[in-house]
């Protein structure tokens, strides 16, 4: 890694630290640097059964990760079963779904400092975790290299069932589920929305959730909400499906806005397309170039803009654009 960065410090030449290689957007030019792929390996749990403390290198697959844990009865991370990637890149996109959050059970980040060549350390709150942002893709982007990541879970702990999917599931069942049967759970409703990766499965291929859900304050929900309903998307008894953030702000799911300003399922732009299981998704149907997605993606943020009046953020990282 030191002998990698300083090579590329002594030619002036760009890098890039690869993860797992999801949730990215290559540009069909490529990348004009030198790529670093984190393949560093273990997980420390001597007596995480006890505890719930363990540690995770950074190239560590997320879903082994997942998988240990609950292999331990570790609760925490359940629910965020099937997520591609590794656990270095994890607080770096502050990945939460189905009603767990990492911030939730992240204690601490060991890191190298890319200017300084030095380690350093991170708190959970030294990160500044918000809603799928850190310092890591922020205020700190391209600043540091995660090495490894703490964890403090739950030892037996009752699973997460926030999710109204994840609840309907188990509403006959005679006793509470156990991490083990959430962790199926969340796995079988990923696999129908085609959020876990299969060659069997066209609608797989992609970058998983392409935008991010906005979040609005009150006043922008009414307005978003007024607008819907002058359109004829709602009735007066009905309201914009969300999930509250805190006291006063709301997460708008954005495959409903994707869905209600035209975009059906199935949906082709060139070889580029929106899956036709989740509208969030935006999927390679197969020799589709990174224009095509781009293309896709402003199609979509400019009729969503237009019907709404909210803006689209994408989730991925976009390499080789000019825009790192």
């Amino acid at each position: 890694m030191l002998d990698a960065l300083q090579f590329a410090r002594a030619r002036g030449c760009p890098v890039f630290v690869l993860g797992g290689g999801s949730n990215i957007l290559v540009s069909d030019s490529g990348f004009p640097g030198l790529v670093i792929k984190i393949e560093i390996q273990g997980i420390e749990n001597a007596d995480a059964a006890v505890s719930g403390r363990l540690s995770a290198a950074a190239g560590v697959e997320w879903d082994a990760f997942v998988q240990r844990c609950v292999a331990l009865n570790l609760a925490g991370v359940e629910c965020l079963s099937g997520i591609p990637g590794t656990v270095g890149a994890s607080p770096v996109q502050s990945i939460a779904a189905y009603g767990e959050d990492i911030r939730e059970v992240l204690t601490q980040i060991r890191a190298l400092d890319r200017n300084s060549l030095q380690l350093v350390e991170f708190s959970n709150a030294d990160c500044r975790f918000a809603y799928r942002t850190s310092i890591f893709n922020t205020t700190r982007r391209d600043r540091f290299v995660i090495l490894r990541v703490d964890f403090a879970l739950r030892p037996n702990g009752p699973p997460c069932l926030l999710y109204p999917d994840l609840k309907q599931r188990f509403v006959e069942s005679k006793q509470p589920p156990g991490i083990c049967e959430v962790r199926d759970a969340v796995l079988d409703i990923r696999r129908a929305k085609s959020m876990v990766l299969s060659e069997n499965d066209p609608d797989s291929k992609s970058a998983g959730s392409f935008f991010k859900n906005p979040v609005l304050d009150q006043e922008s929900f009414s307005v978003l909400e007024g607008r819907a309903r002058a359109a004829g998307l709602l009735r007066d008894s009905e309201s914009i499906p969300f999930f509250r953030t805190g006291p006063t702000h709301k997460k708008v799911p954005a495959a409903w806005l994707i869905e209600h300003a035209g975009f059906v399922k199935g949906y082709a732009h060139k070889n580029a397309g929106i899956s036709g299981k989740h509208a969030l998704a935006l999927i390679n149907r197969g020799g589709a170039t990174a224009q095509d997605i781009l293309e896709l993606m402003h199609l979509i943020q400019d009729r969503v803009q237009k019907a709404f009046g909210v803006e689209l953020l994408p989730e991925p990282l976009f390499v080789g654009f000019g825009m790192e």
